[in-house]
Formats: structure tokens, C-alpha cells, sequence
């Protein structure tokens, strides 16, 4: 399982990534976040829909009401411009990161 402090700091980077992709909406994001994960990054409503509020309000997502095939009227999300701009300083944070660490002679896991 990963760390409640790690997921926090991943979240941003995680969110921006799915919609450099295409727009989508909460509840997708979230099982899209539990599958690629394979379960190990559990997200729930309660913890997603406050990280979107900031992030629009950063300017790094936009979002409109739609009605969704089944008549379900529904928010999606994308990113903006300053959000694909944010990604990819996100990204670069962390491979330098994760290249900090593997210099430091950490033993990186290969997964399961």
C-alpha cells in the first residue's frame, strides 16, 4: 500500500496525466486512478472533488456541467494550458527524484 503523505504528493501529477489524455469526469477518474494502480492508490469522493476545486482554481483544470449518454448530468474535467505546463514540471520533479534516489544506492524494487 502506498503512504497517505506519498499518494498526497502524487495526486496533482496523477490527475493532470489522466486529463493531458482527455477530459473526464470524478468517479471515472477515480477507478481509472484504482485500476492503474492495481488498488494500491484508493482514492475516494471525499478526498478527489476537494483536490479538483484547488486545481481549478489554480488554473490547471476547467470543467463543465454535461449530460452524460445515460441522461446523467455530470462534471467533466479538463486540464488547460498552465495545467499541461504544471504536468510537465510535475513529471520532471519526480524523475529527478526518483534519479536522486537510485544515485543514493537505495535498492529500488523492480514491483511485483
Amino acid at each position: 500500500m502506498i503512504s497517505k503523505p506519498l499518494m498526497a504528493a502524487s495526486t496533482r501529477t496523477i490527475i493532470l496525466t489522466i486529463l493531458a489524455r482527455q477530459e473526464d469526469y470524478g468517479y471515472n477518474i477515480i477507478q481509472k486512478v484504482k485500476e492503474a494502480s492495481s488498488g494500491s492508490l484508493a482514492w475516494t469522493d471525499g478526498m478527489l472533488y476537494p483536490v479538483l476545486q484547488r486545481m481549478e482554481m489554480d488554473g490547471l483544470i476547467s470543467s463543465q456541467w454535461k449530460n452524460a449518454p445515460d441522461r446523467r448530468s455530470r462534471r467533466y474535467y479538463r486540464i488547460t494550458e498552465k495545467g499541461r505546463r504544471e504536468r510537465l514540471t510535475e513529471l520532471e520533479g519526480w524523475r529527478d527524484l526518483w534519479a536522486a534516489l537510485a544515485r543514493l544506492g537505495e535498492a529500488l524494487p523492480a514491483g511485483d
